[in-house]
This record gives structure tokens, C-alpha cells and sequence, in this order.
């Protein structure tokens, strides 16, 4: 039974969700829905299993470059399009929502940033420019990297807050090691920032660092 054709309605992916949601579904059926053949004599399942394995699941297939994505045998450039497309749909629906998303705690944050930055080899530093209700305008990346002070300007941070005539802002960072725990760099780059926000009247509302299953918010341990 090599083509997905030949299974049974209830178990072939494009039914079982139509049938159960998208919700109900694997990684590699959804995957399976993406790419719609298989290659090389496998089903399209085969084929997805394969992927997710090859590149260690869906944040590094989503990762994988072009060219990394052209050494799998079997997947073309029609299939390397439809798998970078439905990454890029995804992270664009997730922008639009958190346009609805209230950003007031640092679990919040934390919630809607870690499966960003979840996985980053590098620190990224990350400007949250929230409204007088606290709903997101923008994110700005500042840095990428590890963070000094020179990188992490004021001018560079505040920017884009004064253009956007932003109420508040709250700062982001992630730890690769997956410790959040801050630095004394870190402690004296928030501090540094905060000053800098009082001048300018848009202030900090917390600084969260972002690891692996947890996160340090500087507003809770009275930082900022």
C-alpha cells in the first residue's frame, strides 16, 4: 500500500482533517499536506518523517536553508516553496494575532516569544513598542549576537519608539545556554536603558530573558 491514495479515508491526512481539525494531526501528517506527494517510490508520509528527522524537527526544517533543503534527495524547488511558505504564512498569522495580545506580565511575553527565539544559537535583543493600552505596534530586532554595551545603544533602542510615538516599551532577550539568569552586563545594560527612558518619558515596563522552559523578568526582581 505505497500511495496514501490506497489508505483508508480515516487515516489519509487531508481528511482526518477536515474530519478532526488541524489540531488532530501529527507534525509529519501536516507536513505530509504541505509537500501533497511523496518522492523516490515513498509515500508522502515517508517523506515527511524523513524531513522532520533529517532536520531535527520543525524549528530546524524551518531554519534549513535553500541550498540545505536541496541536498534531501527528492525534494524539489516546488516542494522547497510550498514548506518555506507555509513557515512564512505561519509566522505572519502569528503577527496579526499579537496585534489583538495584551503584553502586561512578563509570562505573556514570555509565552509568545520562546518559540521564536527557542533554539537561536545567538542572542538576540529585542524591542517589544506597545500602545497606551499595551497592545503591540512593533517588535525591532536591535542587536544579534552577544549583547555589550556598545551594541545595545540607546539611540538604538529608543529609535524607532520615538518615531512610532510608542507609550511604553519592554526589552527581550534570549539566553542560548537556556539559563535565564541575567549577567551583571546584562543588569547594567537594563540600568543604563532605564535612565535613558526616563529622559526620554517612554518607559521601560520590564526587561525578560528568555531560556529554555523559563524566563527572568527583571520588573518582578525589582531591576527596572
Amino acid at each position: 500500500m505505497n500511495s496514501v491514495r490506497e489508505w483508508p479515508e480515516t487515516e489519509r491526512p487531508r481528511e482526518r482533517l477536515i474530519k478532526h481539525g488541524a489540531e488532530a494531526l501529527s507534525d509529519a501528517q501536516l507536513l505530509a499536506i504541505v509537500l501533497r506527494t511523496g518522492s523516490n517510490g515513498k509515500t508522502v508520509i515517508d517523506t515527511a518523517i524523513e524531513l522532520l528527522q533529517n532536520f531535527r524537527g520543525l524549528r530546524g526544517l524551518e531554519e534549513a536553508s535553500i541550498s540545505e533543503l536541496k541536498s534531501f534527495k527528492g525534494l524539489g524547488i516546488a516542494k522547497i516553496a510550498q514548506i518555506k511558505a507555509s513557515f512564512e504564512l505561519g509566522k505572519r498569522a502569528l503577527c496579526e494575532k499579537s496585534q489583538e495580545q495584551f503584553f502586561n506580565s512578563a509570562e505573556i511575553v514570555y509565552n509568545y516569544f520562546f518559540p521564536k527565539l527557542n533554539g537561536l544559537k545567538k542572542e538576540v535583543f529585542i524591542t517589544l513598542l506597545l500602545d497606551t493600552k499595551l497592545r503591540l505596534i512593533r517588535e525591532v530586532k536591535v542587536s544579534e549576537g552577544t549583547l555589550n554595551q556598545s551594541l545595545i545603544h540607546p539611540r538604538e533602542v529608543f529609535k524607532d519608539a520615538v518615531k512610532e510615538s510608542a507609550y511604553a516599551v519592554i526589552l527581550i532577550h534570549n539566553h542560548p545556554s537556556g539559563d535565564p539568569t541575567p549577567s551583571e552586563q546584562d543588569i547594567e545594560i537594563t540600568k543604563k536603558l532605564k535612565k535613558a527612558s526616563e529622559i526620554l518619558e517612554i518607559p521601560i515596563l520590564d526587561h525578560v530573558i528568555i531560556g529554555s522552559g523559563k524566563y527572568f523578568s527583571m520588573k518582578e526582581r525589582g531591576v527596572v
